[in-house]
């Protein structure tokens, strides 16, 4: 049990891309455990890209090979965080751009 554990306690990480039109499904583009992890997550956080915090989820996906699709049994949960973050990028856009017209003005 100490060893199950410890592995809760290992952070995980994973990165998703997704384009419209062009991609089946989302594809893995980065995974990785520890400081692997620490790193994915800061470089998202330095290019203001939403990080969701799941460990289920980032479990399942850190056992994916990079540059593979998701499987389709994560596509449902993988959508949520989708539309998640759509909607995070819409309000920042809407403020980004509000931002914007004020300072021409």
């Amino acid at each position: 049990m100490e060893k199950k554990r410890e592995e809760k306690k290992i952070k995980r990480a994973t990165a998703l891309s997704y384009t419209p039109n062009k991609d089946n499904a989302p594809r893995i583009i980065a995974s990785g455990k520890g400081a692997i992890a620490e790193k994915i997550i800061e470089k998202a956080q330095e290019e203001k890209i939403p990080v969701v915090e799941d460990s289920d989820l980032a479990s399942k996906l850190s056992e994916l090979k990079v540059g593979s699709e998701i499987p389709v049994e994560l596509y449902e949960v993988v959508a949520e965080i989708l539309a998640f973050v759509s909607r995070v990028d819409e309000k920042a856009g809407e403020k980004f751009g509000k931002l914007a017209a004020d300072s021409e003005k």
